[in-house]
């Protein structure tokens, strides 16, 4: 046993397991909510002449104003709001945690839920409330007004849609906690807003507390690594001021700048997207044994019998999904099923017969 580092790393990350991600070498890899098509070629053949061009011996610009004044434009950030990016948006949920983590403060969060709003909390030794979702994954208002009456939370999370139960929250039932947490920053996760098509952004001038926490990994650039959150100047001010220094590389910077001038492409490949998540549910409602739930991301929660040994039949079958079963007593069962092309859909769809009638 390394006694140094037991004595001087803290007992609860000493505790922790790190952040699972499967290896899916030779498997159709439907696990991960990823865009299954890539760029046209013409379209990569151009990125690829403009990331020739990158000068990959100076640092990036900390804050890159064309990037930034274009994503405010293409994804309709109210005027006289402000964006911050981060490398994905794990890495703004952890500025975010860091920023407000004041000795003895609270984030608190709907469970279940993304993982990293209680990880990134504990990290950065904020307290982490999770309470828990109602019947259906929907919003408990009730229980969640009594959590931030008694803890009082500096830092509020609510995804929109939820992962991984894959639901919109009531809107109305956001603003009743919205109106309760004068005192808190309330960040609402957009990160599958491709797919739910449903957004907050336009309301953000109706809140002095509210950002929009969004990422274009779901879009169709996991690979680059670019999140981005908006909200007031005053908000972004303070937040920037916790952002590692050069925080977005160049090449992500220049990919995510050319992309956004095609935007047609990627909106396309989600329109697409969505339209297969609809066929595949309709598909799944043939399946015997299986529970579906709404679906406004581009992946379906189902819950079977016997999670464990689906998902391994599937694995047999080359299909690799998300065993979110042992994440949360309420996931029980169930399978995160990511919507992938119509063939990949086809082969988890017959794998799953299989798995069923095992």
């Amino acid at each position: 046993m390394n006694r140094t580092l037991h004595t001087i790393v803290r007992p609860e990350i000493l505790a922790m397991t790190s952040y699972p991600v499967a290896d899916a070498s030779g498997l159709i890899k439907l696990d991960a909510m990823e865009n299954p098509y890539p760029l046209p070629t013409a379209l990569a053949a151009q990125l690829g002449e403009r990331l020739a061009a990158v000068a990959l011996n100076r640092y990036p610009a900390p804050r890159p104003a064309a990037l930034i004044d274009k994503l405010r434009s293409r994804m309709d950030v109210p005027a006289g709001f402000d964006v911050l990016l981060g490398n994905g948006s794990d890495e703004l949920i952890s500025i975010i945690s860091l920023a407000l983590a004041k000795p003895g403060a609270v984030a608190l969060a709907p469970v279940p839920g993304f993982v990293m709003y209680e990880l990134s909390a504990r990290f950065a030794q904020l307290g982490f409330v999770g309470v828990p979702l109602g019947r259906d994954f929907a919003l408990d208002v009730d229980l969640m007004l009594a959590a931030i009456a008694q803890h009082k939370p500096a830092l509020i999370y609510l995804a929109y849609p939820n992962n991984p139960t894959g639901n919109l929250f009531d809107e109305a039932a956001m603003e009743q906690v919205i109106a309760a947490a004068r005192d808190s920053l309330i960040v609402i996760d957009e990160a599958y807003f491709p797919f739910a098509q449903r957004s907050w952004m336009s309301r953000l001038p109706e809140f002095d507390n509210v950002v929009v926490m969004r990422t274009v990994s779901k879009l169709g650039l996991a690979g680059v690594r670019l999140g981005y959150l908006a909200g007031s100047p005053d908000w972004i001010a303070e937040l920037d001021k916790v952002r590692p220094p050069y925080n977005v590389n160049v090449l992500t910077q220049a990919t995510v700048e050319f992309l956004l001038d095609h935007l047609e492409v990627l909106d396309a490949q989600a329109a697409v997207l969505r339209a297969e998540r609809e066929k595949l549910i309709v598909a799944l409602r043939t399946l015997p044994g299986i529970e579906l739930f709404p679906a406004a991301g581009n992946f379906v929660l189902t819950r079977v019998a016997d999670a464990p040994g689906v998902f391994e039949t599937l694995l047999t079958k080359r299909v690799l999904v998300k065993n979110v079963s042992k994440m949360h007593p309420q996931l029980a069962n169930c399978l995160r099923l990511t919507v992938g092309t119509p063939e990949e859909n086809a082969q988890m769809l017959a794998a799953l017969t299989v798995a069923l009638q095992a």
